[in-house]
């Protein structure tokens, strides 16, 4: 686990299977086949921890991604444990069908959950968590599969009949309101601690009517049909740390590792990132001993999760000692400065298996780092690959944003310099993605580069390092759909429910977006920049 930056989800590329979705003659989407039956049953066989329990009230706890993601999801194990730890409730898992990944003409499986084969629809309420943007589009697929209309708005007049829809997750601390169309209500900031509540809130309502009218009097609970903003991220309770996987299993990004939060939240004050934006005043660190106490004797494989792992004070102490319990040990976020103040982080590193060293270069040039108020400093990179080639690893990994504010070609030439520089000590790969302004950030509201300008970038950049450089980029077409959604609100959500029916491809995005621009003037500055 080396803190990979976010690759466009391949369900996007497969997204035309909702436009064929086939009903049984009774006008509901089939039941699953014997093979995502066979499917889940091997998955389940190789879980080790997961919770066996029945309840009065059980819920669907739903990822908009496939298994092998959510899975790798700590924030959903923490929900899924939180839940079944309580008294009179459960939850099912369900998520969104991996084989429709690689076959966009198959027809849908009809989303079933994990623990009983039951279809989503079935269960009273439906929890989905949502990491980032474009997991929206994953939610839409598996309402469509289950045969509950994905809009909000046509699912208020069913009085009750379809189950309750409601969200959380990662994509609450930039802007959630994307989700509104969609969704009947929204849990805003860490929803562990919330989670129960409105469960149990649901739980003693009799209609929709009283199941929304309760949800809307929780503090940071987004009920849009009762709400006119989304409220603030608040304050939250210590107590709930650390999170820890609840289920370890081969078959996820992280095959068998145990996950476990060393800090929540972030003290830096990077000026494109909602961390900035953390509760209770900045980081929160685990205590060593915990973190050592909380991770399982017989756990192999071990991920430390959060915003600024290396931030912590006893980083490089925690990941001896789970060296000398013959751990490999991954971590989430490593930052360049602190991986150079000496030689024991990197070395600390190699024993636990790494092979590779990855943190982040953040901008093409120096200038550009300042501008995003970033510590790392042309000193501090080439301080890591020395580490690297020092302790026999076989090459360095940068992370990097192209299309940042105030960018020009002579930043990506500085960039092609210094990555000539670095490559000539270790081998280096580079791993870019186009910049996004999110909400809630200092550079919110600031406008995407353009798909060209950024291609453009990025040939220039690929041609100045080929042959010396592997770079690797996410999608820039792909990164302005999720950055007309980051500065959305609801009217970009249905249209994205637009764009999903209409097959999902890039071309069916910029339609329903572009019918946003003629409808809302406002809005033409996103759309055009396209």
């Amino acid at each position: 686990m080396e803190g990979t930056l976010r690759s466009v989800p391949l369900f996007l590329d497969a997204t035309r299977f909702l436009a064929r979705r086939s009903k049984s003659r009774h006008g509901y989407p089939p039941l699953p086949t014997l093979q995502l039956s066979e499917r889940i049953r091997r998955r389940l066989a190789d879980e080790t921890g997961r919770i066996a329990k029945q309840a009065p009230f059980t819920v669907a706890l739903c990822y908009p991604s496939p298994y092998r993601v959510g899975m790798s999801s700590l924030g959903y194990q923490r929900i899924y444990r939180a839940l079944m730890e309580t008294p009179g409730l459960a939850c099912e898992r369900a998520f969104l069908d991996d084989e429709c990944e690689s076959d966009a003409a198959r027809p849908p499986e009809r989303p079933v959950t994990y623990e009983s084969m039951r279809p989503i629809d079935e269960l009273p309420v439906l929890a989905f968590s949502v990491a980032y943007e474009l997991e929206i589009a994953g939610l839409v697929r598996m309402l469509e599969a289950a045969g509950i209309p994905p809009l909000r708005r046509d699912r208020e007049a069913s009085d009750g009949r379809h189950p309750l829809v409601v969200a959380g997750g990662p994509l609450t601390f930039s802007n959630p309101t994307p989700l509104a169309a969609v969704v009947d209500a929204i849990l805003v900031g860490e929803a562990e601690g919330r989670v129960v509540e409105a469960v149990r809130a649901v739980e003693g309502a009799a209609t929709r009517t009283a199941q929304l009218d309760a949800l809307a009097r929780m503090a940071h609970v987004f009920v849009p049909g009762r709400h006119a903003v989304c409220p603030p991220v608040g304050a939250e309770d210590d107590a709930v740390l650390p999170a820890f996987s609840a289920i370890r299993t081969p078959h996820t990004e992280l095959a068998d590792m145990f996950l476990i939060e060393t800090e929540r939240g972030c003290s830096r004050g990077c000026r494109y990132c909602v961390m900035r934006r953390s509760t209770n005043g900045g980081m929160r660190i685990v205590p060593a001993e915990v973190l050592l106490e909380t991770i399982p004797r017989d756990a192999r494989r071990v991920g430390l999760v959060g915003a600024a792992v290396s931030d912590h004070p006893k980083i490089v102490e925690v990941v001896n000692a789970l060296a000398d319990r013959g751990c490999e040990v991954g971590l989430s976020s490593l930052r360049p400065d602190k991986l150079a103040r000496g030689d024991d982080f990197v070395a600390a590193l190699a024993r636990v298996g790494y092979r590779t060293l990855t943190t982040a270069m953040d901008g093409t040039s120096e200038r550009v780092r300042e501008s995003l108020d970033r510590r790392a400093r042309p000193a501090h990179l080439l301080r890591c690959a020395e580490l690297a080639k020092k302790h026999g690893m076989d090459r360095l990994k940068l992370y990097l944003m192209i299309g940042t504010p105030g960018e020009t070609d002579a930043d990506v030439d500085e960039c092609v310099a210094f990555a000539t520089e670095i490559s000539r000590i270790v081998p280096l790969a580079l791993g870019i993605a186009p910049f996004c302004a999110k909400r809630n950030t200092p550079l919110d509201g600031e406008p995407y580069a353009g798909i060209r300008v950024v291609d453009a970038r990025l040939e220039r950049l690929r041609r100045g390092l080929k042959g010396r450089v592997d770079v690797r980029a996410t999608s820039a077409r792909w990164a302005w759909v999720e950055y007309v959604l980051a500065q959305g609100g609801e009217a970009e959500g249905a249209a994205l429910v637009e764009a999903v029916a209409a097959g999902g491809s890039f071309q069916a995005y910029k339609r329903a977006f572009a019918g946003l621009a003629k409808t809302a003037p406002r809005r033409s500055l996103r759309v055009a920049t396209a």
